[in-house]
């Protein structure tokens, strides 16, 4: 067919289009590939294009190749002007401004850059807005504590000057939980924005466990928590440490002197990044202390208001946390043999010895292997070079030394240290009891008359710090027992004997009755409460064992933190479990516990709880403190009750010693509830339990204590309340060898104890504050107030 001129080109056209598709389809990849880098080459010439261009003048300043085309280009000649221009320029085109150009290289003369714009500038830092110093003590005799607050009153005269500074806040180490402040800075509700925290720490240092050795174990754990980063605190504007120390028990550094607060410094360089804004300082307390404080005090000063204006800690300064200053932290001290040397001074009492080899590394080695004789004999091999070598462990110290700070401060408070970590007390009820004005709520609820009770403790350490507690701050705290153990019968004999030669001291008291002092000189009760906790005693059972041998009934109580040894403890009296709030967050408040899986010890407790409550008398504590655990807790405290079902609840008013160490807990007189209180919340968690289905009801009062009991319908026998306990009775049973349970030994509450009666026992005398008789037959209203709970001595207790 003959398509003419007209046909030739489409044909040709469809012929190349043909073509091309089938080109483009076999190399599509190599086409594509080479088609984007020519588009890339194309921008990036023509980017090169208009560097050149802006480099052809160099005599623009940065304001003028970044001004519009048509704009007014500024006259700048200082770093004032760049920044007053850059302010008020557009902001895209102030954004712009702010990147840094490419400088040339310079000398560096080996101090900072003149001006607080310039050296912000340098160090990449933003621009500093407020400082908050807080200021952190720890103190066992008042000097720390003392000097806190010189430097606290430093800081705020610097403060009241530089309004970037803000007024410091002070805080003791024994008062705040470690975790809302030495994990990722302060833990506050409302965060101030632009806010810089800097701490300032006052360290003493002392031969004994105190909460510095919880406050090192804290560091330690928080740099070497892989959950945590190592530097966690790097967000603190910096650090400074001050320690105290006596040079005539530890003359030099290597020796002991200052080691608690050397080794907080170095904890903190590590935590923070090494930030440490000054140096550290050092002062004995024999010495001129107050002048030491008050020269480290101007430095950190000077640094604080470096610090606001600047913004960074400086460059080259020292002290300022620069890392070739700080490199040696890391390092460890060696001996000749290449054996880790930790000096016996205290400050690495807590580490264990660190070059232990793997098992996995001593094949084809010839690397003695370390190994604790258990006997003194040894064979004639085993001094040869071949035999291993014995490591022979560091001695045991005890918990509360004789020259000790805290057995001083112990004994001051009316205590009898017994042994190296026991000790005994008189409470001020068995002096009313022996007067014949009353005993405490164990009278009303139990049958134990205070003056036939001795309290007393095997263990002044503690895993708490309570809010409420009367002795905190001067009693050790610890997780683990790493002291001396006293034997129980020395315990037991040194324990009698403080309380006898106590109510020996008690006869020319006017008022005493004659017939109750000649009883009192028969113990018949023991309070296992006192301060510390008990059970933390490893040799526990043997010192129940002892008590029982004599006919001493036996109240043990314990914080349920220690699971491991409740499981373990053998038959008492009566178990007591101190549930101070019903939730995590409260408990961590109120109690402040040393351990960290708290809770989960606590519940573990509870369940131990249950299982015990058919072996012996089991009670709940609960110790009621407004602001912390009375509002919105019932429901909480009613699902606890059915967790661990006790035979019985106490609720008690706290009790508030009024001294500063309880306001520094942040607990004042606002905090105690009044009668009232208490027994709407007694009825409220009743009704909780009967909505639950639990067998419950109020059995007993005892007003002048701010206490009542709930007890479980197991002791409602015939309709009437049995809570008293047959002491004869329990103790035939536990020398028989038989099983027997809590209603085998008990028998009825008498009338004037039970619910809605007060609870003062009818044969003593009631009398008011100055000792004044008061008539009751004239209808005088039971007090409302707990103002008698202050004869409580030991505050949550009242043992």
């Amino acid at each position: 067919m003959d398509l003419g001129e007209g046909g030739a080109a489409p044909v040709i056209l469809a012929d190349w289009l043909d073509r091309s598709l089938t080109l483009w389809h076999t190399h599509r990849i190599v086409l594509a590939s080479l088609t984007s880098l020519c588009v890339v080459a194309i921008l990036l010439r023509r980017r090169r294009s208009r560097l050149a261009q802006r480099d052809s003048s160099p005599g623009l300043e940065k304001a003028e190749w970044l001004a519009e085309p048509g704009q007014a280009i500024p006259k700048i000649s200082s770093n004032e002007q760049i920044e007053s221009a850059s302010r008020n320029a557009d902001p895209l085109t102030s954004v712009q401004a702010r990147k840094p150009r490419p400088a040339a290289a310079r000398t560096v003369a080996g101090r900072k850059p003149v001006g607080s714009r310039a050296l912000r500038n340098s160090q990449g830092l933003a621009e500093p807005s407020q400082i908050q110093p807080l200021i952190f003590f720890s103190s066992l005799t008042g000097t720390t504590e003392r000097l806190s607050k010189t430097v606290a009153a430093a800081c705020e005269s610097l403060s009241s000057e530089q309004s970037s500074i803000l007024k410091s806040e002070v805080y003791d180490l024994s008062y705040i939980d470690l975790d809302d402040y030495f994990i990722s800075g302060p833990k506050t509700p409302k965060p101030a924005a632009g806010v810089r925290y800097f701490y300032v720490l006052l360290i003493p240092s002392y031969d004994i466990d105190t909460i510095l050795n919880t406050f090192l174990a804290h560091l330690d754990e928080t740099h070497n928590d892989f959950r945590i980063d190592t530097a966690p605190l790097s967000t603190l504007a910096g650090y400074t440490v001050f320690g105290l120390g006596d040079k005539e028990g530890w003359p030099s550094e290597e020796k002991g002197f200052c080691s608690q607060a050397v080794e907080v410094d170095k904890w903190m360089a590590k935590l923070t990044g090494r930030k440490r804004a000054y140096p550290l300082g050092l002062g004995d307390v024999k010495g001129n202390i107050d002048q030491a404080v008050k020269d480290w005090t101007t430095g950190t000063c000077h640094v604080l208001q470096e610090l606001s204006i600047s913004g960074s800690l400086g460059e080259g300064v020292p002290g300022s946390g620069d890392a070739m200053e700080s490199e040696d932290e890391e390092e460890v001290e060696t001996t000749a043999n290449n054996e880790v040397e930790f000096p016996d001074s205290g400050r690495n009492k807590r580490r264990k010895l660190a070059n232990t080899t793997d098992l996995e590394d001593v094949g084809g080695k010839s690397v003695p292997m370390a190994i604790d004789f258990t006997t003194t004999t040894t064979s004639s091999s085993s001094s040869s070079s071949s035999s291993p070598t014995s490591s022979t462990p560091a001695p045991l110290k005890a918990m509360v030394p004789i020259e000790s700070p805290t057995h001083a401060a112990l004994t001051k408070q009316g205590y009898t240290i017994i042994g190296t970590h026991s000790g005994v007390k008189i409470c001020r009820w068995t002096k009313s009891a022996l007067r014949g004005r009353g005993s405490c709520y164990k009278n009303s609820f139990y049958g134990i008359a205070s003056h036939l009770c001795m309290e007393t403790t095997p263990s002044l350490s503690c895993s708490n710090k309570c809010v409420f507690c009367w002795r905190h701050g001067t009693n050790p705290v610890s997780t683990t027992w790493r002291w001396t153990i006293d034997p129980p019968d020395m315990i037991f004999q040194g324990a009698k004997e403080g309380h006898y030669r106590k109510i020996k001291m008690l006869r020319g008291v006017p008022g005493v009755r004659s017939e109750r002092f000649e009883e009192a000189m028969r113990i018949r009760h023991c309070a296992l409460s006192l301060v510390g906790e008990p059970i933390f005693y490893p040799r526990i059972n043997e010192f129940v064992g002892l008590l029982h041998g004599e006919r001493i009934s036996s109240f043990l109580v314990c914080n349920a933190q220690h699971p491991r040894q409740l499981q373990d403890l053998r038959r008492v009296t009566q178990l007591y479990v101190s549930i101070d709030a019903s939730n995590k967050d409260s408990l961590r408040k109120i109690d402040r516990p040393l351990h960290r899986d708290f809770w989960e010890r606590f519940n573990s407790c509870l369940d131990i709880l249950r299982e015990k409550r058919f072996e012996q008398r089991t009670v709940f504590r609960l110790t009621l403190v407004k602001g912390f655990n009375v509002e919105d807790e019932v429901e909480g405290y009613a699902d606890l009750v059915a967790k661990g079902l006790p035979c019985f609840v106490e609720i008690k008013g706290v009790t508030y010693c009024g001294t500063s160490t309880s306001s520094s807990a942040g607990l004042t007189m606002q905090n105690v509830p009044f009668y009232e209180e208490v027994v709407a919340f007694v009825e409220a968690l009743n009704a909780a339990l009967k909505r639950r289905g639990l067998e419950y009801g109020i059995a007993a009062e005892h007003a002048h204590s701010c206490c009542a009991l709930i007890a479980s319908e197991r002791f409602l026998i015939d309709q009437k309340w049995h809570t008293i306990i047959d002491y004869d009775r329990f103790f035939a049973l536990l020398e028989a060898g038989q099983d027997f349970k809590p209603e085998d030994y008990c028998k009825q509450t008498p009338e004037w104890a039970l619910w809605g009666n007060g609870g003062f026992d009818p044969r003593d005398e009631r009398v008011d504050r100055k000792g004044r008789p008061k008539d009751a037959k004239k209808g005088e209203e039971v007090p409302r107030k707990v103002e008698t709970s202050g004869i409580g001595e030991n505050g949550n207790l009242d043992f």
